[in-house]
């Protein structure tokens, strides 16, 4: 298949002591024909967040100009991927919730074409230590989404997810707050192929979460309404591409 290049995007914003974890256990050498980058967003960190993902691997650092949301983190990271010319790239929370080790089940469906978007199903796999309004919360989000989209989903709100590069090329989050429902609205309207993996789940142990309920509530509705308003324009050629 020849030599091909994976990003690990990690969006972080004052996590310095999880973001270690994370990087240190990201597999780097799990397939002979995959090169493995780490590229670190940091979302305007006000301590050693950066420091510590340089000394624990990071090969790159993106400095946001400002602080605008996860969402914006997210999708200033991706297109920074694409840019470097990532064949794929792999997202994962830098709160240490999400297992890298797993980072290859989710790229293998992408190496053998079997899917152009993969998430990670925390609802497919274990669960440690998640609060009974968490999980409402996710089961809601999940579920609306399946009706807006009507085809089944498990974990909608994922926080690890992997792109080929045609999905990267053309993928839009409409807004900077968050991007779990919009992600996959805005992709599998433009016919992207999506798949879940079941992966393991921990509740973060350090730092703390961005979400509160109102400011979610008051951010998420309007942009799942505002992108299902918009047409399903893709600018997809070949799913390899």
């Amino acid at each position: 298949m020849g030599q091909k290049l994976l990003y690990i995007v990690i969006p972080a914003r004052n996590e310095q002591d999880a973001i270690g974890s994370v990087i240190s256990r990201i597999p780097r050498r799990f397939h002979p024909d995959v090169d493995v980058k780490v590229l670190v967003v940091d979302d305007g960190s006000t301590d050693r967040t950066v420091e510590v993902a340089l000394a624990s691997g990071a090969d790159e650092i993106y400095t946001m100009p400002v602080h605008n949301g996860l969402g914006a983190a997210v999708r200033d990271g991706l297109k920074q991927a694409y840019r470097r010319g990532a064949d794929y790239a792999v997202m994962i929370d830098a709160d240490n919730e999400y297992p890298p080790e797993q980072i290859p089940d989710l790229v293998e469906p992408l190496l053998l074409d079997q899917a152009d978007y993969v998430m990670g199903s925390r609802f497919m796999g274990k669960i440690k230590g998640m609060k009974w309004h968490r999980r409402i919360g996710n089961y809601l989000f999940t579920a609306l989404q399946m009706i807006l989209l009507r085809r089944w989903i498990y974990d909608g709100q994922s926080g690890m997810r992997a792109f080929n590069r045609a999905a990267l090329a053309d993928l839009e989050i409409i807004h900077d707050y968050n991007y779990a429902q919009v992600m996959t609205l805005n992709l599998v309207r433009k016919g992207y192929r999506m798949l879940e993996v079941p992966i393991r789940y921990q509740v973060r142990t350090t730092g703390r979460s961005f979400i509160r309920f109102i400011p979610y509530m008051t951010h998420v509705i309007p942009a799942i309404y505002q992108e299902m308003r918009r047409s399903p324009r893709s600018n997809r050629q070949t799913s390899g591409s």
